[in-house]
């Protein structure tokens, strides 16, 4: 007698994570496709750019590298107008770019040869993407646009694709004799062989998906800003007391440079400590900062003086912005240990700030490895291979879930796993949903307008069944 209202309570439990895990998967499907198909894209967003625009990016390598003041001239006597970026060869067999903004208020990268400043042509700067193509893939992935909504629509994505993922693998577990979690797919056609094609993919690359989903996080506006500040309170983040004896702007990295490590990102810029004598000067005709125009006097050195700290090839320079601004040379390479910021004074060419993954806390160096895997970049070829591979079932699990549901639902309804007649909420589906709300806090909102959704249909059809 005591077996069965066990069974009831896990009969009642499995229909509740059934209906949710169906709920929340047609809701997500759309933002899960867009997100596998644009990061499957962009896992190889460095040979597409090699590709499809070979003739900008490499050269013959012949002869010595020209001075970076050279390579500038060159490119703004082509193209005049306001220095914003220097980016050196990153090898001998490849162009060096230099970002300039136009007097049409757009900011093109031109291409220039570095062994004899021929300039190779133009494209519209993509930042961190390295190209148009790829700058549309990147805003697709994040849904920037669409504004800030974008931004929180993924990340509550991102969360619910994670408790698919553990609903899932409680919907795959056996039960009794008849319920197998199968690892193969052993029907042979309709509903049936969609559900084990979508059972199988899940319970083999759900490790893959949670990955990208958590490791994706710390680019959000809401959970990603709680896990920056939470690290740097722990102390486990960007080291406190960094700025202690260096002046700071407002201004933060992201603002300034393409591409820095994300645990940097929000830091703010230091300030050359001399703008507001040399701005005193500038007013009498007497500029002497890099931000006067042209090509500025302390280029070469400045580019010199990183390269002699040991910053690695692939680096970019952003230029001071202000009178008060700072040489920015930053860089993150595929091998993460060599991650680098450096803050230069626009005006002595003076090392204001040098950091690197190693004066990172534990939870910001964790972040930057998971960042770098997400983005295929830590194992090579490899990486990118594996990720394809989960994006592709990512893809393979939407179009088998969305089958089965076609095939399941009534003519003219959505054919939504019914509600339990009882109408009580499982205790541990309602603990496992808080706990899923407080990490997840844009998920915990969703959770609420989805019950409020059940709550108004519930009532609305005992209602109708009333009448």
């Amino acid at each position: 007698m005591a077996e069965k209202p066990s069974h009831a309570a896990s009969a009642a439990l499995y229909r509740a994570v059934w209906r949710w895990h169906f709920i929340a998967g047609l809701v997500v499907l759309p933002f899960v496709l867009i997100l596998a198909v644009t990061g499957g894209i962009y896992l190889f967003k460095d040979e597409i750019n090699n590709a499809a625009h070979h003739r900008l990016r490499f050269v013959e390598a012949s002869g010595e590298t020209l001075p970076p003041s050279q390579i500038v001239a060159a490119a703004l006597a082509s193209h005049p107008g306001i220095l914003k970026a220097y980016t050196p060869p990153p090898a001998a067999d490849r162009s060096a770019e230099v970002d300039i903004l136009g007097a049409d208020g757009l900011r093109d990268t031109i291409y220039v040869n570095p062994h004899d400043a021929e300039v190779l042509g133009t494209l519209w700067d993509g930042g961190a993407a390295g190209s148009p193509a790829m700058y549309v893939v990147r805003k697709l992935h994040s849904l920037e646009y669409v504004g800030w909504v974008g931004n929180r629509l993924i990340e509550a994505a991102a969360g619910w694709m994670i408790l698919l993922v553990a609903s899932g693998i409680y919907l795959w577990l056996p039960r009794g004799r008849t319920s197998v979690g199968t690892l193969r797919i052993k029907a042979t056609k309709g509903r049936p062989w969609w559900r084990d094609l979508h059972a199988v993919t899940g319970i083999y690359t759900g490790v893959f998906i949670v990955f990208l989903a958590m490791t994706g996080l710390p680019w959000s506006d809401v959970w990603g800003k709680k896990f920056y500040d939470t690290a740097y309170t722990l102390g486990l983040g960007i080291p406190d007391g960094y700025w202690s004896e260096v002046p700071v702007s407002t201004v933060p990295t992201q603002d300034v440079v393409d591409r820095a490590p994300w645990i940097m990102e929000r830091q703010p810029i230091p300030t050359s400590p001399d703008g507001g004598a040399h701005a005193g000067h500038a007013a009498g005709g007497m500029a002497t900062g890099a931000n006067s125009g042209g090509v500025p006097a302390l280029l070469d050195q400045v580019t010199a003086e990183v390269e002699r700290l040991g910053i690695v090839p692939g680096y970019s320079l952003t230029m001071p912005g202000g009178d008060t601004g700072v040489f920015t040379a930053s860089v993150y390479p595929d091998d993460i240990t060599y991650e680098r910021v450096i803050h230069l004074d626009q005006y002595s060419g003076a090392v204001l700030y040098d950091a690197g993954l190693q004066d990172l806390g534990t939870l910001g160096r964790w972040a930057e490895w998971g960042i770098s895997v997400h983005m295929g970049q830590e194992w090579g070829l490899a990486n990118q291979i594996a990720l394809l591979l989960a994006c592709a079932a990512m893809v393979m699990m939407c179009v088998s879930a969305a089958v089965m549901w076609w095939k399941r639902r009534p003519a003219g309804a959505l054919g939504v796993p019914r509600v339990p007649t009882d109408w009580r909420i499982p205790r541990t589906l309602l603990v496992m949903a808080i706990a899923a709300g407080i990490f997840f806090p844009l998920v915990g909102l969703s959770m609420l307008i989805l019950v409020m959704v059940e709550v108004l249909v519930h009532f609305g059809r005992r209602r109708a069944g009333a009448a």
